[in-house]
């Protein structure tokens, strides 16, 4: 009991502290929430600054929100700036939809263009003497933001971060869009190139990457920067990016000042949070064992893989096939619905697979025990890991549309949790069965997006995500299934949490 309790103690603590840590970096910054039409719109600037500072709009990607961009414009404000988040369109607490959706893409890209435009007008009036704004983006809405900025030249720096730059190239006007900054995640290679082609306007045939090229007093300033150990969503966290941008808007806006930048950084403190949240799930794991008067699981002699790679492969393989004829817009959420397909077509075949084998059983247990486990671990996906993770990354608030999406994507989430937990937990299962499963997942799709990567391409962009939860929830489940010897309560709540997860973060459209 004495090392349960310490661990659950220390737990809870890093988890408070990386929490406090997290709120501390909002002292000395005024933080002011309105809505202007659909869109919630928050202003981040110094709590008593001199003077108002040159006003920045930052904007978010593709299933994004604004608490993704949190850690951007906590820094900019900090830094003596204006910055104004919003979210687009079908993202976020944004109750528009996306009109258009992957059916009719030009339908999709106006309105999100049309919402950046107001944005961009709504920011542009808090800046003095009608100054205008400048422009900081990622991912989807950076492509989005260079077109936009270049036929709006009151936006006077943009900022995109992983962004394929399109429509730039060495014929290019050297002033639209004014004073670029691009900055790519050195992991993410792919975008290098695209990056060195939008400094051509200024720098000529082979420019370099870390270098400055052009003026600011005349718009055409240009600087591409591979920002170290960081990829397409690590960007967003990466102190060198930070200072990059602030560095780099300082000098667009004309001030003759060498400073460093005062960086807020959320990557030690998320560490803290995620350590306690595991910490915190071992703990009850031990607790719920105790309290359910069951044994502890002991560990059975793996069975060998000769047995078990087509249970792995063969879902893998078939699922994406038997996908790729179907239309998958049954919900209005975009990606959404392939998602819960995918999932509950895995899930099938894998429990037929395992029926087939005579290897489908579930250990026998009181149904008040398991519905009380359940109750449990639902209870602390919501509070230990809801509440940190609807704060300070993603939106995951339920607006009634997106709520009454849950049970149809549950359904394709609780067959895969429960098929996959009876494939990797059973008595005989294969060793690193858990892990080889994930992998096989993740290959099944990238299968589907290489299919049809012109409605499925955006799911390429979640799967560093859905690996992070994969090793958050595996790790859960490990705990649970060892504490009760019986995975459907871990299952049934990962299943809730990966389905909750897809109807608050996905695009809703029309």
């Amino acid at each position: 009991m004495g090392k349960l309790f310490t661990v659950a103690l220390l737990a809870a603590a890093m988890l408070v502290y990386g929490i406090l840590r997290l709120e501390q970096a909002r002292q000395g910054i005024s933080i002011t929430q309105t809505r202007v039409g659909s869109m919630p719109i928050t202003v981040f600037k110094p709590a008593a600054p001199a003077a108002p500072g040159p006003v920045v709009l930052v904007t978010h990607g593709f299933a994004g929100s604004q608490q993704l961009m949190q850690p951007l414009a906590l820094t900019l404000a900090a830094n003596g700036f204006t910055a104004v988040t919003f979210d687009l369109p079908g993202h976020g607490r944004n109750l528009a939809p996306m009109s258009g959706g992957m059916a009719d893409p030009q339908r999709s890209m106006d309105t999100l263009l049309a919402a950046i435009d107001e944005a961009a007008r709504w920011a542009g009036d808090l800046a003095p003497a009608g100054a205008g704004c400048a422009i900081v983006s990622h991912s989807m809405s950076s492509d989005l933001v260079v077109g936009y900025t270049k036929d709006h030249p009151q936006v006077w720096a943009t900022v995109a971060l992983a962004t394929s730059a399109p429509g730039i190239d060495e014929h290019s006007p050297a002033d639209r869009p004014r004073n670029l900054l691009v900055i790519e995640g050195a992991l993410e290679t792919r975008l290098h190139g695209a990056a060195l082609r939008a400094l051509r306007p200024s720098s000529g045939p082979e420019p370099q990457e870390g270098l400055t090229y052009g003026r600011f007093d005349q718009g055409s300033a240009r600087r591409a920067v591979f920002a170290r150990g960081v990829e397409h969503i690590g960007v967003l966290y990466s102190a060198q990016a930070a200072a990059e941008m602030v560095a780099w808007l300082d000098a667009a806006a004309g001030a003759n000042v060498a400073r460093k930048a005062a960086v807020v950084s959320y990557g030690s403190s998320l560490g803290l949070i995620l350590i306690g949240v595991l910490g915190l799930g071992w703990s009850l794991a031990r607790m719920l064992g105790r309290a359910c008067g069951a044994p502890p699981l002991q560990p059975a002699r793996p069975a060998p893989w000769r047995r078990s790679w087509s249970l792995l492969v063969l879902p893998a393989v078939l699922t994406p096939l038997l996908l790729w004829p179907i239309r998958t817009e049954f919900l209005p959420i975009l990606l959404g619905d392939y998602l819960a397909l995918h999932f509950g077509v895995y899930g099938l075949i894998t429990a037929a697979l395992l029926w087939r084998r005579g290897a489908l059983r579930l250990p026998r247990a009181r149904a008040g025990v398991l519905v009380a486990a359940v109750a449990a671990w639902v209870a602390f996906d919501l509070v230990a890991i809801g509440i940190p993770v609807g704060r300070y990354l993603f939106n995951l608030q339920l607006i009634p549309e997106r709520a009454l999406m849950l049970p149809v994507i549950a359904a394709g989430t609780l067959c895969w949790f429960l098929a996959d937990e009876a494939l990797t937990r059973g008595a005989q299962a294969p060793r690193a069965a858990y892990f080889a499963s994930k992998f096989a997942f993740l290959v099944s799709l990238v299968i589907a997006i290489a299919l049809d990567p012109w409605h499925l391409f955006f799911l390429a962009l979640i799967v560093p995500a859905i690996l992070l939860l994969f090793v958050i929830y595996g790790l859960l489940s490990r705990w649970s299934m060892r504490q009760l010897g019986h995975p459907a309560p871990a299952a049934i709540a990962n299943a809730l949490a990966f389905a909750w997860f897809i109807a608050a973060v996905f695009p809703l459209v029309r």
